[in-house]
């Protein structure tokens, strides 16, 4: 495991799941760019109420920043390649939406530009 923070944009959308326990979570495709210029596919599931949330209010395409413990993986593509891959428990959220309510809060309610 170890403690990443990542960016990256949305791909498809979150979706939302009920555990045995009854306890809900949300799990979500991020896109994220390698050093090397190669897209990694990392795979996020969040347990807290407003991670789930944020996650939740996103549509495929949007730009997001995760903090959370990152446990890299490989899988083999249809091609038979092997290739690496990422999952995230996500802890924080951040996304343009809640940069732009904090500006508009340090700003005094303008619209951030």
């Amino acid at each position: 495991m170890i403690d990443a923070l990542i960016s990256g944009r949305l791909y498809g959308v979150a979706k939302r799941g009920t555990g045995k326990t009854g306890n809900t979570y949300t799990t979500a495709k991020v896109k994220v760019a390698s050093g090397s210029g190669e897209t990694l596919l990392c795979s996020v599931i969040a347990f807290d109420e407003k991670a789930q949330a944020a996650l939740l209010a996103l549509d495929d395409g949007d730009s997001v920043a995760l903090s959370g413990s990152l446990t890299p993986k490989v899988y083999e593509d249809k091609n038979g390649a092997t290739r690496p891959s990422l999952d995230l428990v996500a802890h924080a959220i951040l996304t343009a939406y809640h940069v732009k309510h904090k500006r508009q809060a340090m700003t005094g309610g303008g619209d951030g530009n």
